[in-house]
């Protein structure tokens, strides 16, 4: 491996690939060679840990000892890092320290499940082993249930059984496993596994009884909002939260990463859900001191490059990422999101608001959707995390006379609204440091709110959750420990409320423009001006020159052509009600008894055209039906997840049947009139659409950051919510079309099989690689523009060492382009606007990245004279 040529450090830029079992390790072999050759410097891996049998994502570890089997293990992942070497490829990967998967096949779990607190395990995961409910004194709820435990002893679901070669005493529960204690071995083993058998009263009796001296309670899945005492990783009960702040616990978990980074085999991490650890900053900062003293030990010149490693963080509006974390920054979902705005007209905003409001009777206001979903969320999903924080701030009450008097249910109810107007996903404060500037701010903000909302009574208790949570820096050293616990509580509480309130509710329920409403976006912000979009960049690029940027990823709701093609309908809001209003009455004999909301029928019309194939014809029954079959996916999990008319613990089947009925009717049934209106339209705005992302993939490509392209998204990304976006690749095609070599223009004039797209990557990572400098060093400057279309122009220059590049692009091309379904635009509509190149810049030779020709700028060009299509990028010749 020394002997191969060194990957780029910092990577240049990173493709996302899904490995699971059916897309392993031996499988991205014969894609190194087409990653070389896209530009692509590191591969950048899902995780790669052992995760449950079958796991299609990797985020559910069992045993983070080992490489996953089922990828290809530790040989196949060499393997794969031998052929990215030989290419000069680095490896990026995903990890996963917030929590770990539970069952039979975690071995940690099943001991801590056999000896509970004495398990030298019990202190990997975090569970309150003392909660207020004195029956779970030193145990552990477990609530796999499908029944009620009454419901499973009497009808015997509940069986002793023996596990393993050893044969191991273990209760059966459908495949679930539960290891007895040690200590009840002898007792069973002399009275027989048939006195307790639960079929008797007496066996049910004795099983029962032996039940109740375990170090687990089983319950119903439905009782773990309310009474669960362990962390768990948002409301998934297969998923416990890890005690990350241990030393040990680290040390366990990161033992084999640090071993592959070591030997040369990693290059750098992306950490998953960072803010669900107790203390992310802490966490960070011991993962780069582990890195940097293992940097030594890698080969050759590897050695000489430092980690790459970017956290997964959902930032706020205002909020900006710690420097002190040690990160090179966040993961992407913040760019995503100010591109996303950028292609948004904000002449749309009120007219699009007012016909949601209208037609669905759901808030306009974004917040006041986000506040009902939090107070749904708390209630349901975390009423026993509310109640830990709650009690871990009584405590703290009942520390001082002047406090003691703060009853635990005032303290709740501050909580929840505190909570229900959060803006952040949590603050990083402590006890002995307080909280810093920042999280001053946010928290301010929440409290204003809560005053607004809270029972008067009740108001002088926000000001004491104030000071306990973080606001008294100067707590004394006798309470710290309790208020360190407190303030543990609450943010490890924040952060789920708002994954699960936010974007898994509020997200699905909001359909105003569904664009705007996906992982990480800051959906009270429908459009963003231009200058905004430069100062946000500006700088992101002076505090993480390095940070990942993406557009799409494993995670999203739509996929980035999906929301670059909906936020055309900010450009035209009165032709798009005039069409639902038309789409709505063509529907009517499709509507049964149970007919899907006016809200969710008008969410469906816009994924209908939003997500619609380019090469899909409403005539063509077969293609129409896949694409019914896609949608019914994403149907059924936008409906369950807005948990309005039905959800996923209680299914109303009559509601989806309905929905369903609806959208088959659509796309498959006899009258084909409203499939193609709505076909019609997607091929309206789908050049527009188109241009919009070629924008933002330009955007990402060229302004400072590292490009992420999540698998398969060089070409069109008309994907929906998992699983759709982690369908299948075909690669074939995507190498075809790169062996064709063609320019952005030629493979414009056939725009529709998404070469474009490609052939604009493509472009635009030649450039990276051949100036690397340039894009990871370059100053970010703001070109001015002149003329009518001067707020829609975003023009900027990139400079270092001698080095130039110029980036033009145009936003809100609905009205700008030809006549013709062609990606061209009017040089009419671009008459009159001019782009100041600064003088230095306008005497240099420029190669036109789009075309191949060579070109020359002036200081006040033309628009018309740089843009064909809705974007340029120009690179100095030495």
């Amino acid at each position: 491996m020394t002997d191969a040529p060194t990957p780029a450090s910092p990577p240049r830029a990173t493709m996302r690939l899904q490995f699971h079992k059916d897309f392993p390790f031996a499988d991205a072999l014969p894609l190194v060679g087409y990653l070389k050759r896209l530009g692509i410097s590191h591969l950048y891996a899902s995780p790669i840990l052992t995760a449950r049998a079958g796991s299609m994502h990797g985020y559910d570890v069992v045993d983070p000892t080992a490489v996953n089997p089922e990828l290809g293990g530790e040989d196949g992942l060499r393997a794969l890092v031998a052929a990215l070497r030989a290419e000069g490829l680095g490896l990026i990967v995903d990890i996963v320290p917030n929590h770990m998967a539970v069952g039979a096949d975690n071995a940690w779990w099943q001991d801590m499940l056999a000896h509970g607190r004495g398990s030298r395990f019990a202190h990997f995961f975090d569970i309150d082993w003392e909660p207020a409910d004195p029956a779970l004194k030193d145990k552990i709820l477990l609530p796999t249930l499908g029944e009620t435990y009454g419901e499973a002893l009497r009808r015997g679901a509940l069986q002793i059984t023996r596990d393993g070669k050893r044969g191991a005493l273990t209760l059966r529960y459908h495949d679930n496993l539960f290891p007895l204690r040690p200590e009840d071995r002898y007792e069973i083993e002399s009275l027989g596994l048939e006195a307790y058998d639960p079929s008797t009263d007496e066996g049910r009796e004795r099983l029962h009884a032996l039940l109740e001296r375990q170090n687990w309670r089983l319950a119903h899945w439905m009782v773990a909002g309310d009474e669960i005492n362990w962390r768990r990783f948002f409301d998934v009960n297969e998923l416990a939260g890890l005690r990350m702040a241990d030393p040990a616990v680290f040390e366990a978990t990161h033992e084999l990463l640090l071993k592959l980074y070591a030997e040369g085999l990693i290059d750098g991490f992306r950490i998953d859900h960072v803010d669900g650890l107790m203390d992310p900053g802490g966490y960070c900062r011991r993962l780069r001191e582990h890195l940097d003293a293992a940097q030594s030990e890698r080969p050759g010149a590897l050695k000489d490059q430092r980690a790459y490693l970017v956290v997964e963080k959902i930032l706020g509006p205002g909020e900006e990422l710690s420097p002190d974390w040690g990160a090179d920054g966040a993961s992407g979902y913040d760019f995503m999101d100010d591109v996303s705005a950028l292609l948004h007209d904000p002449a749309g905003e009120a007219p699009l608001g007012g016909f949601w409001a209208e037609l669905s009777g759901r808030p306009e206001d974004f917040h006041a959707e986000e506040e009902i979903a939090r107070r749904e969320i708390l209630d349901r999903s975390f009423s026993a995390q509310l109640d830990q924080a709650a009690q871990a701030l009584h405590q703290v009450a009942r520390l001082d006379y002047d406090t003691r008097d703060t009853s635990r249910a005032a303290i709740r109810r501050a909580l929840v609204e505190l909570l229900a107007h959060f803006p952040a996903y949590r603050t990083y404060a402590s006890a002995a440091e307080g909280r810093g500037e920042a999280d001053t701010a946010l928290f301010g903000r929440a409290l204003a709110k809560a005053r607004e909302s809270i029972l008067p009574a009740d108001v002088a208790v926000l000001d004491l959750l104030d000071g306990w949570l973080g606001g008294d820096a100067d707590a004394p050293e006798s309470e710290r420990l309790l208020r360190d616990k407190a303030i543990r509580r609450f943010q490890q509480l924040s952060a789920p409320v708002a994954a699960k309130a936010v974007e898994d509710t509020a997200f699905y329920r909001h359909g105003k423009l569904t664009s705007r409403t996906d992982v990480g976006f800051d959906v009270a912000t429908f459009s963003m001006e231009v200058a905004t979009f430069h100062a946000r960049t500006a700088a992101r690029g002076a505090a993480f020159p390095a940070a990942m940027l993406t557009t799409s990823t494993h995670d999203h709701k739509r996929g980035e052509d999906v929301r670059a093609r909906l936020a055309v309908l900010s450009e035209i809001p009165e032709a798009w009600r005039s069409a639902v209003a038309r789409w709505r009455e063509l529907a009517a004999p499709l509507r049964g008894e149970a007919a899907p909301s006016p809200g969710d029928e008008a969410i469906l019309h816009q994924t209908l055209v939003g997500a619609w194939p380019h090469d899909l014809s409403p005539d063509d029954a077969a293609a129409c039906a896949t694409y019914a079959e896609r949608l019914a996916g994403w149907q059924e999990k936008a409906l369950r997840e807005a948990k309005l008319a039905t959800d996923w613990s209680a299914p109303n089947e009559a509601y989806e049947t309905a929905a369903r009925a609806l959208l088959d009717g659509i796309l498959t049934g006899p009258d084909a009139t409203l499939r193609r209106e709505i076909a019609g339209f997607a091929e309206r705005i789908g050049p527009a659409g188109a241009a919009n992302g070629l924008l933002q993939m330009l955007l990402k490509l060229t302004v400072p950051g590292v490009p992420d392209t999540y698998q398969g998204t060089e070409f069109w990304d008309l994907t929906l919510v998992d699983p759709d976006n982690r369908r299948p690749v075909d690669y074939p095609a995507r190498e075809a079309a790169l062996s064709r070599a063609e320019t952005v223009a030629e493979a414009a004039l056939h725009w529709r099989d998404g070469a474009v797209k490609q052939a604009l990557a493509a472009a635009a990572l030649a450039a990276r690689a051949e100036k690397p400098g340039l894009f990871a060093l370059g100053a970010y400057t703001p070109l001015a523009v002149e003329g009518p279309l001067a707020g829609d122009v975003i023009a900027f220059a990139r400079e270092h060492d001698g080095a130039a590049a110029v980036v033009v692009g145009l936003r809100c091309v609905a009205g700008r382009l030809e006549s013709a379904p062609a990606l061209t635009l009017d040089r009419a509509a671009l008459a009159g606007t001019i782009v100041a190149v600064p003088p230095h810049l306008a005497g240099k030779s420029w190669r036109n990245r789009m075309t191949g020709a060579q070109t020359t700028l002036a200081e006040k060009t033309q628009l018309a004279d740089l843009l064909e299509l809705s974007v340029a990028l120009l690179t100095a010749f030495d």
